[in-house]
């Protein structure tokens, strides 16, 4: 197995191979797929995502070490138990992506992936700083603590994030049978959108049976093109002021919010558009 910190590093000529192209091409026929300050915000925000990812996992790995010695199992490395992780830690992404959209603290983080009006491959490239802080790691335990080694559970987290690359552009509205069991650009670009039929489906990470069993499954409609972004009327290419959006918008709201529920609602309840007496 590839040792997890090198992952997305041998993956990284793959995906500056398709940005370069996508662009060139989308160029040369001016579909305005690509914006040049959209895109170095969305690769400065990958070099700050990696940055915290590095660190956290440093601070992490003596507890993720130190959980694994309560492991209901040990269980060895084959390939039968390689697709069993694969399977299960898709399917606890699933639940990490639909709290993102739905617990204020974790949309926070996610908001930053989101905050783009364009969709090509460098969006994928747009992740947050804080997702250490807001705690996407937590969703990986149960697997440490069920048995699975913890550098082969963080590998195959980072095989999981490299095959969603790939999902993240305007090409290819349909992958075929393909498309009944795994996430497709057409699904994802469902996810990324912001009309009101769209929004909160397809939190697929790669199998896209999770949304068809729990109901959030939604197809892309001919009749309806994905408008991207979010809700909000928020739109910047300066990478510290995307990432720190919702963070900043929620510190704003703490002493205007009064009583503990209403303090714990503000951080942990379902995010909230921004209203017009914000916006003033």
């Amino acid at each position: 197995m590839i040792p997890a910190e090198y992952v997305l590093i041998i993956l990284s000529p793959i995906f500056f191979g398709f940005v370069a192209f996508e662009w060139w091409h989308t160029n040369k026929r001016q579909l305005g797929v690509y914006q040049w300050r959209d895109s170095f915000a969305n690769f400065v925000l990958s070099a700050m995502h990696q940055f915290g990812e590095a660190v956290s996992l440093l601070l992490l790995m003596p507890l993720f070490l130190w959980l694994s010695q309560y492991a209901i199992w040990q269980i060895e490395f084959n390939y039968l138990n390689l697709i069993a992780l694969f399977i299960l830690q898709d399917f606890l992404y699933y639940w990490f992506h639909r709290a993102s959209h739905r617990v204020r603290w974790l949309w926070a983080s996610h908001v930053t992936h989101h905050s783009s009006r364009l969709m090509n491959f460098s969006t994928a490239f747009r992740q947050s700083l804080t997702y250490p802080i807001s705690g996407m790691w937590l969703f990986w335990t149960p697997l440490i603590l069920v048995g699975f080694d913890v550098k082969l559970v963080i590998s195959v987290v980072a095989i999981n994030l490299g095959f969603q690359f790939f999902v993240h552009t305007r090409w290819w509205k349909h992958w075929g049978l393909a498309g009944y069991l795994f996430n497709t650009p057409s699904w994802h670009r469902v996810h990324h959108a912001c009309n009101p039929r769209y929004i909160d489906k397809n939190f697929a990470g790669v199998l896209i049976i999770w949304d068809k069993l729990f109901g959030t499954f939604e197809p892309e409609h001919d009749d309806e093109p994905c408008r991207f972004g979010i809700t909000d009327e928020f739109e910047s290419v300066h990478p510290w002021t995307i990432t720190f959006y919702e963070w900043r918008r929620m510190l704003e709201l703490w002493p205007q919010t009064n009583g503990l529920s209403a303090k714990l609602r503000l951080l942990f309840g379902p995010p909230q558009p921004k209203v017009a007496k914000e916006q003033r």
